[in-house]
C-alpha cells in the first residue's frame, strides 16, 4: 500500500509498537461478508441452503464471512432478500445497540442501507424505522435494501439534520449515527479511499459528526441510546469527537461496548483533557480481528422516555380503495387496512400512521401498489415484504428450474397456473409479482431489479 507520508507518522505516533502489525494487515487479503435477513430465514438455515463454505462473525450472530470465489450477488436468494452483503465489522454498530420490537429508531446516515435493514429485522416489522440520508441519489439504494429486506415499517427521508430535529424532537428512543468520516478503514477494502485521504479531511468530517449528533441529542427521547460509529482510526472523529459531545451535553453518559467480541478498549490518551469513561468506546483494528476496522460508542441520554406523539394522518376515502379491496378479496388471503394513505395513485402503509408532511420524502412506508383505473396493480416492494402463505395463487421455482432466472431477466412465457396474479417464489421466497392470462406469465418483476 502506497499510504500518506503523513499518515504513516500519525498512526506510527499512534499504535507505536504495534504499527508493524498494522502494516503488515495490508499484505492479507480483505474479508467479504454477507448478514442473514431474519425476517425471512434463520443464519442456520441460510448456511445450509446457500452452500457456501460460510464462517460465523463473533460480533454479529447473523453474520458469516464468505470467500472471494463465492459470488453471493449472483444467487436468487440474495434477489430474494435472505441477506445483505456487508463488511464484516459494518455489522457491529446494529449488531451491539439494543433494539427491540415496537421501538422508533432513526438511522441518520443510511445509505446505501446495511444499518436499517440489520435494524430493520430486529424491529420485526413493528414500532418504526426511519431512515434518512442527505443524497438523494443513495437514497435509491437504500430504498431498494430496504424493500428487498421485506421492511414494512420504514420510512425514508432524504432531509438534513436539522430539518428532521424540527420535526422529531424527543421522539426516537434509538439512534444510528453512522458518521461520515475520513474512511482510514477502507485503505484495504479500496485502494481509492487512499487518493481521497487529506490530512484536513478529519477537521472537515469533524464539522458534520458535531452538527448531525447535535441534532441527533435533540431528537432522543430520555432513556434513549445514540450509536455512534466510523470506520475511521482518526481520534478526533471517533475518542474526541464522543469527548466533546459530553462536554457539551452533561445528560449523556456513555454505556460499555461489550469487549467479549474483539474489541480494544477506546484511548482516552489520545484526546487532550480525554475523559475517563472514553474507555468505554469500542475500536475494531484490522491486525487483530477478521475485518476492516470500526469505532463504536453507545451515548444514552439520561431521564425517562415522554412517550412524546405525532399527529395521525387522516383515513383515506373508501371510495378510492374498491379496486384495491377486490383486489385482495380475490388474490390474497390476507387485508391491509390501517394507516393507509394515498400519495398519488400510490398506496401506502405508513408506520404509526404517522404525519410526515414538509419533509422530503422518498418512501413514506410500506409501498403496497398502484390505484389505477378500473383496478389495481401491486408493487414489488409488496410482493417481497409478503410470505408466500399471504397470496392464494403461487409460481414457487426451485434453484434448479431453468424458469428461475428467466423470470430474473424479466421474460414472459408459459405456465401452469391459476390466471390472474400470482406471488413469484423461490424455495418458498418471494421474488415478485406475475400476472398469468390464458396459461401465459406476463413478467412483473420489476425493471430495473433484473439481472
Amino acid at each position: 500500500m502506497n499510504l500518506p507520508k503523513s499518515y504513516e507518522i500519525k498512526m506510527k505516533n499512534l499504535l507505536g509498537d504495534e504499527y508493524k502489525d498494522y502494516l503488515k494487515s495490508f499484505d492479507e487479503k480483505r474479508y467479504y461478508g454477507l448478514r442473514t435477513n431474519t425476517l425471512k430465514i434463520t443464519p442456520a438455515e441460510l448456511k445450509k441452503r446457500l452452500g457456501f463454505c460460510l464462517e460465523n462473525v463473533k460480533w454479529c450472530k447473523e453474520g458469516f464471512y464468505y470467500s472471494d470465489n463465492n459470488r453471493p450477488s449472483k444467487h436468487p436468494y440474495y434477489n430474494a432478500g435472505l441477506y445483505y452483503i456487508q463488511e464484516p465489522s459494518a455489522m457491529s454498530t446494529g449488531s451491539l445497540i439494543e433494539i427491540e420490537p415496537e421501538d422508533k429508531v432513526l438511522d441518520i446516515c443510511a445509505a446505501p442501507g446495511g444499518k436499517s435493514t440489520q435494524v430493520g429485522a430486529k424491529l420485526k416489522n413493528t414500532g418504526i424505522l426511519v431512515s434518512n440520508d442527505i443524497s438523494a441519489t443513495r437514497c435509491k439504494a437504500l430504498i431498494r435494501n430496504i424493500e428487498a429486506a421485506g421492511i414494512t415499517n420504514a420510512v425514508v427521508t432524504n432531509e438534513t439534520p436539522e430539518r428532521l430535529s424540527e420535526r422529531f424532537e424527543g421522539f426516537f428512543n434509538k439512534i444510528i449515527v453512522d458518521a461520515p468520516c475520513s474512511g482510514e478503514g477502507m485503505f484495504r477494502k479500496d485502494p481509492d479511499a487512499i487518493k481521497g485521504w487529506e490530512e484536513h479531511k478529519t477537521d472537515f468530517c469533524c464539522s458534520l459528526q458535531r452538527n448531525i449528533l447535535k441534532n441527533a441529542a435533540k431528537m432522543l427521547c430520555g432513556g434513549g441510546v445514540i450509536a455512534y460509529s466510523t470506520c475511521t482510526f482518526a481520534p478526533d472523529e471517533n475518542e474526541g469527537m464522543i469527548n466533546e459531545f459530553l462536554n457539551l451535553n452533561d445528560d449523556f453518559e456513555l454505556l460499555e461496548v461489550d469487549k467479549n467480541y474483539g474489541f480494544d478498549n477506546g484511548r482516552s490518551e489520545w484526546v487532550d483533557n480525554g475523559k475517563k469513561d472514553l474507555i468505554k468506546c469500542g475500536r475494531l483494528w484490522p491486525y487483530k480481528i477478521k475485518g476492516e476496522g470500526h469505532f463504536l460508542a453507545l451515548l444514552k441520554k439520561k431521564g425517562i422516555d415522554n412517550k412524546r406523539s405525532i399527529t395521525k394522518i387522516k383515513p383515506v376515502d373508501e371510495k378510492y380503495l374498491n379496486d384495491y379491496y377486490d383486489f385482495m378479496g380475490k388474490f390474497m388471503n390476507i387485508t391491509i387496512s390501517e394507516n393507509l394513505a394515498l400519495h398519488g395513485k400510490s398506496l401506502m402503509k405508513i408506520p404509526l400512521g404517522i404525519d410526515l408532511s414538509g419533509l422530503r420524502i422518498m418512501r413514506s412506508g410500506f409501498y403496497i401498489g398502484d390505484i389505477k383505473t378500473k383496478r389495481f396493480e401491486p408493487s414489488q416492494c409488496f410482493a417481497m415484504g409478503l410470505k408466500k402463505e399471504n397470496v392464494k395463487y403461487t409460481i414457487d421455482f426451485s434453484l434448479d428450474n431453468p424458469m428461475l432466472m428467466r423470470y430474473l431477466k424479466g421474460e414472459s412465457f408459459t405456465v401452469d397456473s391459476n390466471e390472474g396474479w400470482n406471488l413469484v417464489c423461490v424455495d418458498g421466497f418471494p421474488l415478485g409479482w406475475g400476472k398469468v392470462q390464458k396459461g401465459r406469465m406476463k413478467n412483473k418483476y420489476l425493471s430495473s431489479w433484473r439481472i
